[in-house]
């Protein structure tokens, strides 16, 4: 008897891709904001992290996260992309990243429960 493991059409990694004035999640990636009306983006300068975390309509409207930390997110079927020039050239300094050369970087990501984020590991880039 033939022994089938049965490949979902999903992607199973969660990755990211950086580029100089975005970052662009795969549809895998995306799936965690689909009720995201904006996102916060932190930087784990130390370890070498980015953490995307989406924020409801809801929670946006009780006023507790300030505008400049507010983000916003656009979401496709099989994409989604946040937009900040500024924070992607502080990333580039860090890792030293150079987008003359290459026009993107791709890293792994993955869901982490108790931040309520993703997490965008700056340490395993894709080749």
């Amino acid at each position: 008897m033939s022994k089938f493991e049965w490949v979902s059409k999903k992607p199973l990694d969660d990755l990211a891709t950086l580029y100089e004035s975005n970052i662009t999640l795969n549809k895998s990636a995306t799936t965690y904001f689909e009720s995201a009306y904006v996102v916060l983006l932190g930087l784990d300068k130390s370890n070498k992290l980015i953490a995307v975390k989406p924020v409801t309509k809801e929670q946006a409207s009780l006023n507790y996260i300030p505008d400049e930390q507010r983000h916003n997110i656009t979401i496709k079927s099989s994409y989604s992309r946040v937009c900040n020039k500024l924070f992607l050239s502080e990333v580039a300094e860090l890792l030293k990243l150079d987008f003359t050369k290459k026009n993107s970087y791709k890293y792994k990501a993955h869901w982490n429960k108790n931040e309520g984020a993703l997490i965008i590991d700056l340490n395993k880039e894709e080749v």
